[in-house]
C-alpha cells in the first residue's frame, strides 16, 4: 500500500477511497505536539489580521485545519470513484514547492503545513469541497459562499497565480459579486 500523496502512481487510476487512505494515514502521522505547534502559528498569525474578524478568522482556520485531522481520521463513509490524477498530481506539487519554499524561510510554519496539505487534498479531491470552509472570513467582510450547489471564494481570481496560493485547484468559484 502506498503511504504518502508523493508515492501514489498518477498514471493510472486513484480511487478516492485509496486517496482517503493515504490521508488517514499522513494524518495519523501528525502528533499532538504538531498541532498544538500549529495551533499557535494560527494565533500568533492571527495578530495581522483586522481585529473586526481576527476571532471569526481563527475560529475558521481551527475548523477549517485543525480539527479536520479527526474527520478524516475517522471518516468511515465509501467513497466511490475516482480522482483526476493529473489534477491531484499537479495539485500535489505545488504543494510540495510551497513546503520546500517554506523551509528555506520560515520552518516554524511546517507543523500547520503538513495539516494544511493534507486538508488541502483531503477537501478538494474527497470531499468535493472547497480547501476553506463556508463562512471563512477575508477583508472587506468578505467570505467563502455555498449557494444552489456552488462555492463561491471572494478571492480566487486575484489569488489564482499567486504561487503560494492553492486557488488554482481548489472547486470554489469567484464571486461575481465582488
Amino acid at each position: 500500500m502506498v503511504n504518502k500523496l508523493e508515492d501514489l502512481d498518477f498514471t493510472g487510476k486513484i480511487t478516492v477511497e485509496e486517496l482517503l487512505l493515504i490521508l488517514k494515514k499522513e494524518a495519523s502521522d501528525i502528533s499532538m505536539t504538531d498541532i498544538m505547534t500549529a495551533h499557535t502559528y494560527l494565533v500568533a498569525e492571527g495578530k495581522y489580521v483586522q481585529g473586526n474578524y481576527r476571532e471569526e478568522y481563527l475560529k475558521a482556520y481551527v475548523k477549517g485545519f485543525i480539527l479536520r485531522l479527526k474527520e478524516i481520521k475517522n471518516n468511515q463513509n465509501k467513497f466511490k470513484g475516482t480522482v483526476n490524477a493529473c489534477e491531484l498530481k499537479e495539485a500535489v506539487e505545488l504543494l510540495n514547492e510551497q513546503e520546500q519554499m517554506l523551509f528555506k524561510i520560515r520552518s516554524k510554519e511546517s507543523h500547520f503545513f503538513k495539516i494544511y496539505k493534507i486538508i488541502s487534498i483531503y477537501t478538494t479531491f474527497v470531499l468535493d469541497e472547497p480547501i476553506h470552509i463556508v463562512g471563512t472570513p477575508f477583508p472587506g467582510n468578505l467570505k467563502v459562499k455555498y449557494e444552489n450547489g456552488t462555492y463561491f471564494c471572494p478571492v480566487k481570481e486575484k489569488q489564482k497565480d499567486n504561487p503560494n496560493a492553492v486557488c488554482g485547484f481548489c472547486i470554489a468559484e469567484q464571486d461575481e459579486n465582488v
